[in-house]
């Protein structure tokens, strides 16, 4: 019997704004379409750190209003999430849950510390974000929903997930603007939707870093599940004027 995927979804009371902390069902199904068993452990702030290397892990994003009770939350985590990010453990960060992770976060009365497990500072931008986001990425043409008050200042010669084609995603004073970051197995991004159910071949991508060969997208069953999220992703990017898919 092949070993079961645990797919920890971090405080999901919380990380769900946007139903970010769902993309622990999207990876959950489409594994147990592909033939290998997975859980989701959801893991309230109540309860003790996983004692066992899950996975995968899922932070979701949060309002600023609890964001002093995330950041709380987060440090028992910070000991155990930097092992994780250095054995390997493919880890989706969303929005705040992303901001949180990274060195500081800049609110209207104060910076306060992040857990300093990723590079770069969230910076206040001139104003909220809230549109449609199109990204252009290695693993295809990736879209969701931005929905932030912050810009992300990466240091130079970081990775991003990708280009943005539509929107602002990491911002800044660039012409051309990143989306997202890539280090070692971690996904950081603003895409929401949730983004691995829009988009499916990115949810592949993080199973393959998870189960490694064993898992082949080949073999996923999803028919109209990936039918449904193609159209969802064409009627955005049309009505944005881009081409369909």
């Amino acid at each position: 019997m092949s070993k079961v995927l645990s797919i920890v979804s971090v405080f999901p009371e919380i990380f769900n704004v946007n139903g970010d902390a769902e993309n622990s069902a999207v990876l959950a199904a489409r594994s147990r379409w592909a033939g290998h068993s997975a859980r989701v452990i959801r893991v309230s702030q109540t309860d003790p750190v996983p004692a066992e290397t899950p996975g995968v892990v899922i932070i979701g994003s949060a309002t600023d209003v609890v964001l002093p009770q995330a950041l709380t939350a987060l440090q028992p985590y910070r000991t155990a999430l930097a092992d994780w990010i250095a054995s390997g453990v493919p880890i989706v960060a969303v929005g705040t849950g992303w901001e949180l992770l990274a060195d500081s976060i800049e609110l209207p009365e104060e910076t306060v510390e992040g857990l300093g497990l990723l590079p770069g500072r969230a910076v206040l931008a001139a104003s909220r974000v809230s549109d449609d986001l199109i990204v252009k990425s290695g693993f295809g043409r990736l879209i969701g929903y931005e929905n932030h008050a912050r810009d992300m200042v990466l240091p130079e010669g970081s990775v991003p997930l990708g280009d943005v084609v539509y929107g602002r995603g990491n911002g800044g004073q660039a012409s051309k603007f990143s989306e997202g970051l890539l280090l070692v197995n971690v996904i950081a991004t603003h895409l929401h939707g949730p983004v691995l159910a829009k988009n499916p071949a990115l949810a592949d991508h993080v199973l393959g870093l998870a189960l490694g060969d064993t898992y082949d997208a080949r073999n996923v069953p999803a028919g109209r599940v990936d039918d449904i999220a193609r159209s969802a992703r064409n009627i955005i990017a049309t009505r944005l004027g881009q081409t369909a898919e």
